[in-house]
């Protein structure tokens, strides 16, 4: 498999995660989200991807876009360890967390987003950091509160890791890069605690790719 990703993508970060649970080795493609205008928009890539979005998994069998979706299909193509619950209550619940970071935060701050706000509306860097801030805030209150509401566990869901914790883990990286106060949620960090003790997230993190940038 190769996975087309950045370091600093969320997106990309949540599935080497996914990758790293499942125990799959995979190429890992470089695509600079900023050089030459970002690399995502030349020609080359729009041939795997023509919403010149991150990542992009490419096998035999196909080229995969979206991470929740590439992750969805890691999880039925390899079932072990399973990153959803059997029950299909407890699988809609775990993706309602899941989606709760990749369409209610994430896309309100990532770099288009970000990009669009400093360069066409001329936002100032610090009103941008507060915009970015409000969202997280916002965000991680709410699941925050769901968490609690579930089962007792290590995780976002019971005592194993699963796609929630994709999405999440990344979303705490990028609050941190932007000074987000983390420590009204609690329940939020004693769960990166527990991730933070396994291999798979350690190697997934953006400090460790081949492509990490200071």
């Amino acid at each position: 498999m190769k996975l087309y990703n950045y370091f600093r993508s969320s997106a990309s970060y949540r599935v080497r995660i996914a990758l790293n649970l499942k125990g799959l080795g995979y190429e890992y493609c470089s695509v600079h989200l900023s050089r030459n205008g970002g690399e995502q928009f030349s020609p080359a890539f729009r041939e795997l991807n023509s919403l010149s979005l991150l990542p992009v998994l490419e096998n035999d069998e196909a080229r995969l876009t979206q991470s929740l979706a590439i992750i969805e299909y890691l999880d039925e193509v390899y079932p072990e360890p399973p990153l959803l619950p059997h029950s299909p209550l407890e699988r809609a619940r775990v993706r309602a967390l899941a989606l709760s970071v990749a369409c209610e935060i994430h896309p309100l701050n990532n770099l288009r987003v970000l990009g669009y706000l400093s360069g066409e509306l001329g936002v100032s860097n610090e009103a941008k950091a507060r915009w970015y801030q409000h969202w997280v805030a916002l965000g991680l209150a709410g699941l925050e509160a769901e968490i609690a509401r579930g089962p007792a566990g290590r995780f976002c869901h019971g005592d194993a890791p699963g796609l929630a914790d994709c999405c999440l883990i990344p979303q705490l990286f990028n609050a941190r890069r932007f000074n987000c106060d983390l420590s009204p949620y609690p329940r939020i960090l004693g769960i990166e605690d527990s991730c933070s003790a396994l291999a798979a997230f350690r190697d997934a993190a953006p400090d460790r790719q081949p492509d990490t940038e200071q």
